[in-house]
């Protein structure tokens, strides 16, 4: 994998991966990289979240994210909570355990963050009226 963050002027980035897609930043108007950190923790698992109930009727589903960060710096995450909301006709149990397969095997972007970092989680399921 490669890619490239161009300074753009002023507070922008671009970032660029090999394909040559690319995404805009600012770090003073939108998310700052830890918040995009933080965010691509939520994508990531969510992605396997989603794969893993293919199967099953489900219509919505999201992650709320919480993190703690080190008073000092580097100002690195300490811990994370996720909260898991699925939409749908979808066993609490089953989540559950796609959720664990995701911290404990799939999700590259949290295993690439420091190992001593927690990560706390929790799933709501939500009947289909509700969304």
């Amino acid at each position: 994998m490669q890619g490239r963050v161009e300074w753009t002027g002023g507070t922008s980035l671009n970032g660029i991966n090999a394909a040559g897609q690319s995404i805009s930043m600012d770090w003073e108007t939108g998310p700052s990289p830890m918040q995009l950190t933080l965010q691509m923790v939520g994508a990531c698992s969510l992605v396997d979240v989603v794969v893993g109930l293919k199967e099953r009727p489900f219509s919505d589903a999201w992650v709320e994210l919480d993190s703690t960060r080190a008073e000092t710096t580097p100002r690195r995450f300490t811990s994370i909570t996720m909260v898991y909301h699925v939409v749908g006709d979808v066993p609490q149990k089953l989540v559950e355990r796609v959720v664990a397969k995701s911290h404990e095997k799939y999700c590259s972007v949290s295993a690439s963050l420091d190992p001593g970092m927690v990560i706390d989680w929790r799933v709501e399921i939500h009947p289909p009226s509700e969304a």
